[in-house]
């Protein structure tokens, strides 16, 4: 049997009516045919990310910088690795 795959806006869709204090999660599983654990799961998933929809662009563009830098870096430090290795071979092979 091959597991169902649930779109993102499907899985926001859920945990959002997984919310609503008028139905229960039994009530919203039966409605989407998903399994109450699915839905707990994507509602956790939901709150646990909601504050970065608040999130000002310049943060977000901070963020993605600090990351951009902590890349580069990484690379650097993989691109000197590589060559040591390569002329440490050259001397074994050599």
């Amino acid at each position: 049997m091959q597991r169902k795959q649930h779109s993102a806006e499907f899985k926001a869709k859920v945990a959002i009516a997984s919310l609503k204090e008028d139905v229960t999660l039994s009530q919203v599983a039966s409605k989407y045919e998903v399994h109450p654990t699915m839905i707990t799961k994507w509602r956790k998933h939901l709150l646990a990310n909601v504050t970065g929809i608040f999130l000002k662009k310049s943060e977000n563009r901070a963020n993605e910088e600090n990351l951009a830098d902590e890349l580069y870096k990484q690379i650097g430090q993989l691109k000197v690795e590589n060559e040591w290795l390569k002329k440490k071979s050259d001397l074994v092979i050599g």
